[in-house]
């Protein structure tokens, strides 16, 4: 009877085993996803108050620019379609790069998603 009792035992054991590791898998689970998630929404709040900041500054400083280069070429009308010339260009060359943007966006965002390699 102590063959059945020690096979009885071992796989008790093992069951016991087999539930800590799906409880500590579940709980890292949890861990991780409140990281990324936490991680995500500090990101995007930055993103929006940095980004409407520094929005309203250009904003600001594009009505001033054009206001002078009204002065400069003697018609506001110019001086607007200068400083709307200014960002078209800004936007072409944003386009062109695009791609690196891209690139180097996700090689940031792995290194910071994929820090642990046992998952």
């Amino acid at each position: 009877m102590s063959f059945y009792d020690s096979i009885n035992k071992s796989s008790d054991s093992a069951t016991d085993i087999g539930k800590k590791y799906v409880k500590d898998s579940i709980s890292y689970a949890k861990l991780k996803t409140f990281l990324i998630t936490t991680s995500s929404i500090s990101t995007v709040t930055k993103l929006v108050l940095i980004g409407g900041l520094l929005t309203i500054g250009i904003l600001f400083m594009s009505v001033a620019l054009a206001i002078e280069l009204g002065d400069y070429f003697e018609s506001i009308t110019l001086g607007l379609l200068s400083v709307g010339g200014i960002y078209v260009l800004l936007g072409l060359i944003t386009f062109l790069v695009r791609k690196t943007i891209d690139k180097k966006i996700i090689k940031s965002l792995s290194v910071k998603f994929f820090k642990n390699k046992n998952i």
